[in-house]
């Protein structure tokens, strides 16, 4: 009788049978759960996420969920980062959501330095698959699930909000995300072989046009798309403000609910704006993921 192969043996669990950390509290109704592999490709490190869940126990039923993808222009960025106006807030925002009844997972994703366009929207697609997989144990409903993403983020997240095919989609909170790799746009350009986009594609937008319309959100469009809260400052110069108001367009012309909030004055990542506009803008989007998931 042989049993399993040494090599089996050594190598850890499968993230799809992998025990699960006991949780941690560190706010007052809220655990957390750190560093939870859940994905793990040969020659590639394991793929993670963070998670904040609700209260001690699913004994309200299992938590609607928000999928917050990071931003860092696809090319750096921690998964547990919702932007410089955030970073000194106590308690978090993620805590903030949970504490509202939402979890949260927090996903790490492949950087355009460790692969090119699909890879990090199938990275998310797998989060999402993961998360439904292991839902019961988590206490997480992740047929409730609001897709929320800043800047690169938000572009990924917009992506899986639009490409999703399985229904579990309830909404997308979009903070100033890219929805057109394909033409000019502020400081932009599709010919410049070395930007962020660039990378992320593997060649100057303009040279492959069709791989840039395929990683546009603007271009994935369609009817049925689930709601959209897409909030973009007026003067950012990093991601044009024009990329959000373009996206509402499109959704509304193919009659799926768009809501476009325009943030006077603000630059990228709420710079320019007081703290108090930005505790606004987050409460706002809270506010949307928790009536998109209401049972």
């Amino acid at each position: 009788m042989t049993g399993p192969a040494l090599r089996e043996l050594i190598a850890a669990p499968h993230p799809d049978v992998a025990p699960l950390p006991p949780p941690a509290v560190r706010a007052p109704g809220v655990r957390e759960l750190r560093g939870v592999p859940y994905r793990q490709d040969r020659g590639s490190r394991p793929l993670e996420l963070d998670l904040w869940l609700p209260g001690t126990a699913p004994a309200a039923g299992p938590a609607p969920l928000v999928l917050f993808v990071h931003g860092g222009a696809w090319l750096q960025g921690r998964r547990d980062d919702m932007g410089m106006r955030t970073r000194h807030w106590s308690p978090g925002p993620f805590a903030r959501i949970a504490a509202a009844g939402l979890a949260v997972a927090c996903v790490d994703y492949r950087l355009s330095g460790e692969a090119g366009f699909p890879g990090p929207l199938d990275d998310l697609r797998d989060a999402l698959r993961w998360l439904t997989l292991r839902g019961a144990e988590l206490g997480v409903d992740a047929g409730r699930t609001v897709v929320w993403g800043e800047s690169a983020g938000g572009h990924l997240a917009s992506l899986l909000a639009l490409t999703h095919e399985e229904g579990a989609i309830a909404g997308a909170v979009i903070w100033y995300g890219p929805s057109d790799l394909t033409a000019p746009r502020g400081h932009f350009t599709p010919e410049d072989p070395a930007t962020p986009e660039a990378l992320l594609l593997g060649a100057a937008p303009a040279t492959v046009p069709e791989r840039a319309r395929g990683a546009s959100p603007l271009s994935r469009v369609r009817p049925g798309a689930p709601p959209f809260l897409l909030v973009h400052g007026d003067a950012d110069t990093m991601v044009d403000h024009s990329h959000s108001a373009s996206l509402a367009a499109a959704l509304e012309r193919a009659g799926a609910p768009a809501e476009l909030w325009t943030v006077p004055g603000a630059d990228h990542g709420w710079h320019g704006v007081a703290d108090a506009e930005v505790e606004r803008i987050f409460a706002r989007s809270l506010e949307f993921a928790r009536r998109r998931t209401s049972a």
